[in-house]
């Protein structure tokens, strides 16, 4: 992979993970555009974990919270975490090409902007993340699950999800993210662990970190562009670029261009 491709992949992984646009989802266009990489799915993990030190430095407080005075929480990302692990270990054991299906991913597009469009006329209740049953957990973490498809939004589905079981829009922003750091760090482990197993040259090494330290730096930005539009309930506008994305690429994959 050449430094270059690097770039591209860590900006759209920076921006897209927290917008509720699916950064698998155009990792997997812009992959197939760039004669998909082998390295492209070990990439894309390193690319999560630098998007997961800005949930870190986004939500230290919250986080220093959750181990000190709201340690209920925490059972609650446990719980939330469960399908996610159900359903990612098989994909990635048996069924991992379909993560860059771009066909899939188009189609999977359309899904997000429904839901994006849903989004508008489901506001939440007056429920605080702190004060959840296990089953929201669990109904959330389940959408959380789905998102493994490339195209459809984690951030779009899981905020979804939580206004659907009842939290406040600011609440389900917060635990979509607290739910997303144990998912990001258990695949970013694994997936390191297999790149020391196989192996890996100080060249590789070193985009990597190119790439981590990128989307680290625009996830942040990304992050708080996503809550500012979240407090002025505007998540659905994302939909104008989502749907659209999506019928585009359709299009090109059945004219053989994509």
């Amino acid at each position: 992979m050449q430094l270059i491709e690097m770039i591209v992949l860590a900006v759209i992984q920076g921006i897209a993970e927290f917008l509720p646009i699916s950064s698998s989802g155009h990792l997997a266009i812009v992959g197939a555009m760039l004669g998909q990489p082998k390295e492209s799915a070990a990439v894309e993990i390193i690319l999560h974990g630098g998007t997961l030190g800005s949930i870190l430095v986004v939500y230290w407080r919250r986080i220093l919270a959750l181990l000190i005075s709201d340690r209920r929480v925490i059972p609650m990302l446990v719980i939330g975490t469960i399908p996610v692990v159900l359903v990612g270990l098989p994909v990635k054991a048996f069924a991992e090409p379909i993560l860059k299906n771009t066909l899939l991913a188009g189609c999977m597009l359309l899904v997000t902007s429904s839901v994006l469009v849903m989004l508008k006329y489901v506001p939440g209740g007056g429920l605080q993340y702190a004060r959840m049953r296990w089953w929201q957990a669990l109904v959330i973490g389940c959408f959380q699950a789905v998102a493994i498809l490339p195209g459809i939004s984690r951030s779009g589905s899981t905020i979804f999800g939580g206004r659907l079981i009842g939290l406040r829009g600011p609440d389900a922003v917060t635990f979509s993210f607290l739910l997303a750091i144990p998912a990001i760090l258990g695949a970013t482990v694994l997936e390191v662990k297999d790149l020391v197993e196989e192996g890996i040259s100080g060249e590789e090494v070193t985009l990597l970190a190119i790439g981590a330290l990128i989307s680290f730096a625009l996830g942040i930005f990304a992050l708080r562009w996503l809550m500012y539009w979240s407090d002025r309930d505007r998540l659905h506008w994302f939909a104008l670029w989502c749907g659209p994305l999506g019928l585009l690429v359709i299009g090109l994959h059945f004219a053989g261009m994509l």
